[in-house]
């Protein structure tokens, strides 16, 4: 028996029964009396949605990353950790790398530890293969998830979302207005969010009547020296390019580095745009145009919807920020 189980023999919705557990006011005496009865009868005991009753939460939520040595992932933690902070709230941290074994072991830890919630942090948590994420869908009947930049359907999940798709296609549209013809695409993964940067690419060379060329989509490992050899192994083999728009800061160091090393002018002869406005873009000469993927606001919207979720409100399943582009000296449009 799960709240959801409580919810539908009570002919209410799972927010009503939140509310009840959590003692708000805004539930009239007949339902309230009608979600008490229920879960009397069947011998329900709140979990998650206990501490209005003080029934034994821990007030610690699990958070899970695959890599806490990136930039983007190091920072979300340490936004994630302030705001539970600030809210009451302690925090476990799993790093669980990128096999779906190793998610799935992790996960099944804290669980066994009894968190409150799960925070998830980027896409590559939610896997291609719908049946790779019924663990999660599964789990979240007893336990609230939250995605950071990462989607999926389901009750009791909530995801915020950086619009990367018109992020890139933005970025792209302003690189072809300024002049540049042939635009390399290089990107790190297929997960949600690489996929939606992947078509925001697209878009701009569609909705402007041009041909989607294949060989220049490179997938390239997040490495700095393996990006430039790839882009020096493309200049050999004769594959003409005047600019480079990346998923990550990092590939765009890799391009800065490859020009450099090639001759290339930045931006007269190749203008080069990095994702994340991370530390990576202002660390090079010259300094690298970046999209800024809001990380600390999809962060503290993150917690903010939690904390919704707790206190029994009726907050959205799904939110969207919008990214900046911030220029600087790669690039020749101002």
């Amino acid at each position: 028996m799960n709240i959801y189980d409580v919810s539908k023999k009570a002919g209410v919705s799972i927010a009503t029964v939140s509310r009840v557990l959590n003692g708000n006011p805004n539930v009239s005496e007949k339902t309230r009396a009608r979600v008490l009865d229920v879960m009397n009868e069947t011998g329900y005991t709140p979990n998650v949605f206990a501490r209005g009753l003080g029934l034994g939460t821990i007030r610690t939520i699990g958070i899970m990353c695959s890599d806490s040595s990136d930039p983007y992932l190091a920072h979300a933690i340490y936004y994630l950790e302030r705001e539970l902070r600030l809210s009451g709230y302690d925090s476990i941290l799993c790093c669980t790398g990128n096999s779906l074994e190793n998610k799935r072991q992790y996960f099944d830890l804290l669980r066994s530890k009894k968190v409150d919630a799960f925070i998830l942090v980027g896409s590559k948590f939610i896997e291609l293969r719908a049946k790779d994420n019924s663990y999660l869908v599964e789990a979240a009947k007893d336990v609230p998830i939250m995605l950071v930049n990462g989607y999926l359907e389901g009750e009791n999940i909530y995801c915020t979302l950086c619009d990367d798709r018109t992020a890139v296609r933005q970025a792209a549209e302003q690189l072809l207005s300024g002049g540049c013809n042939d635009i390399l695409y290089l990107f790190t993964s297929y997960s949600y969010s690489g996929t939606n940067k992947m078509k925001g690419y697209r878009d701009a060379l569609m909705n402007l009547g041009l041909s989607v060329r294949e060989d220049y989509i490179q997938n390239c490992p997040k490495d700095v020296l393996e990006t430039k050899k790839l882009l020096s192994r493309l200049d050999e083999e004769g594959l003409h390019f005047d600019a480079v728009l990346t998923s990550d800061d990092a590939l765009a160091v890799g391009a800065v580095k490859y020009a450099h090393a090639y001759g290339r002018k930045i931006p007269d002869d190749l203008s080069i745009i990095g994702y994340n406005n991370s530390i990576y873009s202002i660390c090079t000469d010259p300094e690298i145009t970046s999209i800024d993927s809001k990380v600390e606001a999809l962060c503290t919207t993150t917690v903010t919807t939690l904390m919704g979720v707790f206190n029994g409100c009726n907050v959205p399943s799904r939110t969207t920020i919008a990214a900046d582009l911030i220029k600087r000296a790669t690039t020749k449009f101002h």
